[in-house]
This record gives C-alpha cells, sequence and structure tokens, in this order.
C-alpha cells in the first residue's frame, strides 16, 4: 500500500497549455543564464564554466518556441509563419542592431584601426546571423586564430538561434503534416520527431566535439539537441502533481547547472557528452515549474531584483562584451576588479534603457491594424519593416568601416615603407651608434597585416600543403636552379619554427639550396610526448598525431642526409612527459640530444634557432596598438619573457661541432627588459610569434653559424 501511495504521487497529467500563466522561474533561469555568462567574461579564474550559461538558454528557446508553436498547430491546424517571423524580427533585431551600430561606433573610437576589418566582417556576419559560422571557420584558419576577440564575438549564440528559429517552425509543420496523413495524434508524432533530432544532433555533438573541437562550439548541428530538449518538455506537457517530487526535480537542475558552471573550465570537451549536464538541469526546472506553485525556490526566484536580471537579460547578453573588449582601449589599463564592477554596472544600466525604450517599444507596436495585418503583409508594416531597414542600415555602417580600416592601414603602410630605408629602422638601429634608442622610436604599424604573415611562402615553394603529416613528402622549396650539386636543407618543428621561414629561405635563395620543410602546430618535434600546449591539456588523439609525425620527420631526415637542419619549436609553451620525472628543460635536452645525434651522425649540421622572447606571456600583444608612439610602455622584464634555453643545452651536452645554436635574444631585448619594437618596427606579429618583416632582417645574423 505504501509503495502504492507512493507511485500514486508522482504520477503525473496534462499540463494546461504552457505559457497561460507567467513563469517566474524560467525568468530566474534567464537571469542565472546571462548572470553565468556575464561573471564568466569578467571573471574567467573564478567561474570557468560560465558559458554553459548559453546552453540554458537554448533550452528555455526550445521549450518556449516549440510550446507556442505547437498550440497554434493544434488550434488552428496551421501556422503563420509570416506573423511568427514578424514577432522574432520584432522581439530580436532592433536591440540587436541598435548594440552592432554601438559597438562599431566604439570600435572606431577605441580600438586600433587593424581591428576594424576584422570587426565589419564580423559585424556583417552577426547582422546576417552567421556569427557562429564564420567564428567556426575561423577556428581552424590558422591565420585567424590569433585574431583580437571583436565586439560582436558574442553574437555567436544569437545565430545559433535565429538559425533555429528559422528552421524549427518548418520542420513542426512537416511532421504535423506527416501526423496527419496518417491519422496519428499530431503531438505524439512531433515528440518522436523532436527525439530523434535530439539523438542523432547529440550523437554528431559528441563526434565533432572529438574530431574537431574548436569547430564543435560554434556549429548549429551541434546545438540542435539542445533545443530539441526543451522542445521536448513542451511537447510532454506534463504537470507533475507530487510538490516533493517536483522540488526534488527543481534542485537537482539547478544543481546540475551550478556544478557546471563551478567545475567546467576552457578544457572541458564541449559541447558534446559533457553539455548534458547544464541541458538536462534546464530541462529538470522547467518541468517541475509546471504547474501550481509551492516549490522550495519560488520566494528566491520570485525575488524583483532576479526577474529585473531576468527581464533584461537579453540586452544585458548583448552589451556585457563589447563593454568587456573596449574598456582595456578606452581606460588604458587591464581593468581590475572595481574596473569590472563599472563594466557591470554600465551594462546593466545600458540593458535597462534598451529593455524599456527600444525591446518594449517593437515588441508592442502601437497600432492594432499593425497587429490584423501582421500575418499576410509582414514585410509590409512598421512592426517588420523598420528592424529589416535596420539590417540594411548596420550592414552599410559595417562595409564602410572596412573600408576605413583599410585605407587607414594602407595609410600606414605607406608611413612605415618611407621609413623602411632609414638608417634607424628595424635591426639597423641597434647596429647604428647614431640611433639614440632603438626601442623607444614611434612605431608606424603597430599592428600586423598580410605583408607581415610569417607563414606565406614564395612561389619557388612546390606546392602549399605539408603531406609529411599524411605519410607523404614536404613542402619543396628549390632555389639551386637545377643545380644537381646544390646544397639541401631543412626547416622543420611547430609554428615557432614557420615564424623562422623568411630568413630561411632567404639564406636558400641567396646560396642556390634546396629547402624542404614541415610543420605541425602545438607538437614540439622531439622523441617526448607532449602533454599540454600553453596550460591547456593535449587530447590524446593529437599526441599521438604528433609523435607518429615527429617520428616520421626526424627518419626522413636522418634518411636524406641534409646538409643542414634548421629546428625550432615552442619549448615554453610546450609541456612534454618523457615519464623520468626530471624538469622540463632537462627531458628538452634529453629528448632533442637523441635526434640531433642521428642527424649529426647522418652527415649533416644542426642549427637549432631559439625563440624570441615570449613579450606576449607578459604584456598584452596589442600593447603596441595602445602606445605607438610610446613603445617602452610594451617592454617585459628580461627574466620573464626570456625562458630557459634547451637548444643551448643538449649542443653543450653533445659537444659537437655540427651542433650550431643560434640564440638572437640580444635583438629583442637589453640586460634588463625585451621589447614589442626595435627601430620602429614591431617584432612580434601576435603574442608569441615573430612578425615576418622583422625575421627577414635576421638573416645576417642566422648566417654567421653556415660556415
Amino acid at each position: 500500500m505504501a509503495v502504492a501511495a507512493t507511485q500514486a504521487r508522482h504520477r503525473s497529467k496534462a499540463a494546461p497549455p504552457a505559457g497561460k500563466r507567467f513563469r517566474t522561474d524560467i525568468q530566474a533561469m534567464r537571469a542565472l543564464a546571462v548572470s553565468l555568462v556575464v561573471l564568466n567574461h569578467l571573471w574567467p579564474q573564478r567561474l570557468p564554466g560560465g558559458y554553459v550559461g548559453v546552453d540554458v538558454f537554448f533550452v528555455i528557446s526550445g521549450f518556449l518556441i516549440t510550446s507556442h508553436l505547437v498550440r497554434e498547430i493544434e488550434a488552428t491546424g496551421r501556422l503563420r509563419l509570416g506573423a511568427f517571423y514578424a514577432r522574432r524580427a520584432r522581439r530580436l533585431f532592433p536591440a540587436a542592431f541598435l548594440v552592432l551600430a554601438a559597438s562599431m561606433l566604439l570600435t572606431l573610437l577605441f580600438l586600433p584601426y587593424p581591428q576594424w576589418m576584422a570587426t565589419a566582417q564580423e559585424v556583417l556576419a552577426s547582422v546576417f546571423y552567421a556569427e557562429n559560422w564564420l567564428l567556426a571557420a575561423k577556428s581552424v584558419d590558422y591565420s585567424a586564430m590569433t585574431e583580437a576577440a571583436s565586439a560582436v564575438q558574442h553574437y555567436w549564440s544569437l545565430s545559433v538561434e535565429e538559425q533555429f528559429y528559422l528552421l524549427w517552425p518548418l520542420a513542426l509543420i512537416l511532421f504535423a503534416a506527416l501526423a496527419r496523413r496518417r491519422g496519428r495524434h499530431v503531438r505524439n508524432v512531433l515528440l518522436l520527431a523532436v527525439f530523434g533530432v535530439a539523438a542523432m544532433s547529440l550523437l554528431y555533438s559528441v563526434y565533432v566535439t572529438v574530431s574537431s573541437p574548436e569547430q564543435a562550439y560554434f556549429v548549429t548541428p551541434a546545438r540542435v539537441w539542445e533545443f530539441a530538449v526543451g522542445a521536448g518538455v513542451g511537447l510532454a506537457a506534463v504537470q507533475l502533481r507530487s510538490i516533493v517530487f517536483r522540488n526534488v526535480l527543481a534542485i537537482a537542475g539547478f544543481g546540475l547547472i551550478l556544478a557546471s558552471a563551478l567545475t567546467f573550465d576552457a578544457e572541458t570537451p564541449f559541447p558534446g557528452w559533457t553539455a548534458l549536464a547544464p541541458v538536462l538541469g534546464s530541462a529538470l526546472v522547467i518541468l517541475a515549474g509546471a504547474g501550481r506553485r509551492g516549490l522550495i525556490h519560488d520566494v528566491l526566484t520570485a525575488l524583483p531584483p532576479v526577474q529585473f536580471v531576468g527581464k533584461i537579460s537579453y540586452s544585458l547578453y548583448l552589451w556585457h562584451w563589447p563593454l568587456i573588449v573596449v574598456a582595456p582601449y578606452a581606460l588604458g589599463v587591464v581593468p581590475t576588479a572595481p574596473y569590472k564592477l563599472g563594466i557591470l554596472a554600465a551594462a546593466i544600466l545600458l540593458a535597462w534603457g534598451t529593455k524599456r525604450w527600444v525591446e518594449d517599444t517593437w515588441i508592442k507596436p502601437g497600432s492594432g491594424r499593425t497587429r490584423r495585418h501582421i500575418g499576410r503583409h509582414a514585410a509590409q508594416v512598421p512592426g517588420f519593416r523598420a528592424p529589416v531597414a535596420g539590417m540594411a542600415a548596420v550592414a552599410v555602417a559595417a562595409a564602410l568601416l572596412g573600408v576605413v580600416g583599410d585605407t587607414k592601414e594602407e595609410q600606414a603602410l605607406e608611413l612605415a615603407a618611407a621609413g623602411a630605408s632609414g638608417p634607424c629602422y628595424g635591426v639597423a638601429a641597434l647596429e647604428n651608434r647614431e640611433c639614440s634608442n632603438p626601442f623607444a622610436i614611434p612605431v608606424a604599424v603597430p599592428h600586423m597585416g598580410k605583408e607581415n604573415e610569417y607563414w606565406t611562402l614564395p612561389t619557388e615553394c612546390a606546392g602549399t600543403e605539408d603531406k609529411m603529416k599524411e605519410g607523404g613528402g614536404p613542402v619543396v622549396c628549390d632555389f639551386s636552379g637545377g643545380n644537381p650539386e646544390a646544397e639541401t636543407a631543412w626547416l622543420v618543428g611547430d609554428s615557432h619554427a614557420q615564424h623562422w621561414q623568411e630568413p630561411v629561405l632567404m639564406l636558400g635563395k641567396e646560396h642556390g639550396w634546396k629547402v624542404n620543410i614541415s610543420y605541425l602546430g602545438a607538437c614540439p618535434l622531439l622523441d617526448a610526448p607532449i602533454v599540454s600546449y600553453q596550460g591547456k591539456n593535449t587530447h590524446p588523439a593529437y599526441v599521438e598525431y604528433c609523435q607518429k609525425w615527429g617520428r616520421y620527420v626526424t627518419d626522413t631526415i636522418e634518411e636524406d642526409a641534409p646538409d643542414r637542419v634548421f629546428v625550432s619549436m615552442f619549448v615554453a609553451g610546450e609541456v612534454i612527459d618523457d615519464g623520468t620525472g626530471a624538469s622540463q628543460n632537462e627531458q628538452y635536452i634529453q629528448a632533442l640530444s637523441r635526434d640531433w645525434q642521428r642527424w649529426v651522425d647522418a652527415g649533416s649540421v644542426v642549427i637549432p634557432l631559439a625563440d624570441p622572447p615570449l613579450n606576449g606571456m607578459v604584456r598584452d600583444p596589442m600593447c603596441l596598438s595602445l602606445n605607438s608612439t610610446t613603445p617602452l610602455e610594451c617592454a617585459a622584464p628580461r627574466e620573464q619573457a626570456v625562458s630557459a634555453n634547451p637548444f643551448a643545452g643538449a649542443a653543450e651536452r653533445m659537444g659537437s661541432e655540427n651542433v650550431r645554436p643560434v640564440d638572437l635574444t640580444d635583438f629583442f631585448c637589453d640586460l634588463r627588459n625585451c621589447y614589442a619594437a626595435v627601430g620602429g618596427m614591431s617584432v612580434y606579429f601576435d603574442g608569441n610569434h615573430m612578425n615576418a618583416q622583422y625575421s627577414r632582417q635576421l638573416a645576417p645574423h642566422i648566417a654567421t653559424v653556415l660556415d
């Protein structure tokens, strides 16, 4: 009897149509979601997994939109798509386009001009709700990986939502039509279809999170299941009777969300399986809140401050990120806690104003005529036409911003070209005693463009694809002119070998060499496995891939026995573990010595190129953009910027005259500091790679070890 009574208390019944009463718990979920995201962006170390707030938003959207659409299908047998899209446009477009316009203005006023074009591109992508796909493309585009975050990067999640809003009603119409044609209950068929969509999307999400983790975070197919979970809750329309059981579900749901926010971090594979925690947590909270009040959290979630944050959550999400991005440039300092609190207060104030005078104005169009005609003539009524006009205006403004940015960059390049032949430009300033302070000369081009890209190959290189990663051959740059007796050289390593490409190829051209090239990013070329890259654990599959590539390159060089092997790698950023427990420097020395000895025994001269000082680890690489006329502000203490040099240690231990390490640290530093500019030229392309223009000037100093 007791068991039967317990089961009866947990029985459920069909809930009344969702949305008939105002759900303070859902408004509180919005408040929680936006708070997690904003706090994560302001204090990522304190709340490393706050990004799960976006997943909470996705579940809420799936629940609310599906509940509304299904009610309309059941009541009328159809969906008025024009009316639905018009409502979405009035709800989302005005605030979104206002913040896009404001972000462009802030970019124009405070951010360095080299960022204007990238910002313009992302604004255009955001206007047409494709920002997530642009960021997914950039995440696998090596040339774009080092770009500073734009002021509109957060529009990726809005793009995913808008794509859902565009396609989901069409899917519901299709499945509802199939249900009617087969004489099935519409809601049951839709629930089954949603389950299938969720399952397929989740499986894809798991797969792509492992195979392409950079892209997985942004691509829509990996996120659809999160909306579908919310949709499933809305379709089930279940009202649980047991207040105890509902409280258990609500507490468990909020617990899953908060636990995810507190324990997940940037290294957590996401979305994939791990996203189940915040997604299912959100679904449990929504499910528990269906029906009568009486939940343990009702008093808390109904508090006016909580409801206020939930009410402004959309605008708060829009405003917080541009302020965070612009603040360091506007303030001239990296924001500390007091500044961050000011950013938070400003974002809340702007969000409140936007909610009151923008969102609410367009959500409730003024005339009854507008409401009556919105279905048939959606594109013609003020409630729809004005947001579309706003879309066009923002798109035009973005295009103009890009043009202005390009123009300013061309002017800066012309100015730099005019000074390039001067006696105190770049490395020449260090060698000319008449140049007063080579590190204090104002910088004409503080940020890098295409002419500074360290990965660009000259026309003499056959193809641009390194096939050694697939077991084929390297990129070959043939400067021999067909001379069968030409000397051969290899340049190998990770991207920190790649940024030495310019001077090595210059020497190859000068001496008529045949140069073979093979790189693998975030992969040290040595006989020991990598375990982490710049503080992030390396995926086991990539560790295996890296070792396979490294063994193949090492073996091929030994067989080829070239005259010279130039090698470099990101020692300071790549942690290895050979299992000995020795220090990193010692592990590197031992592993490098083993590989280099094989090459020396084969008859090659090994030329290790020590990494430049890592100013980016100490000083923001955008520092020169803020201090182009006072580059000394971007100095970093030498003891912090210069890392241990195992190349010299390995060469000393081997004691071979055919291992000739090159250390050009003194071309970046004096005895106390290392600098971001030398002779008015930026020496870094980004936080840890050299400007190709500067590396070219170092070629004569590498040449000193050739003979």
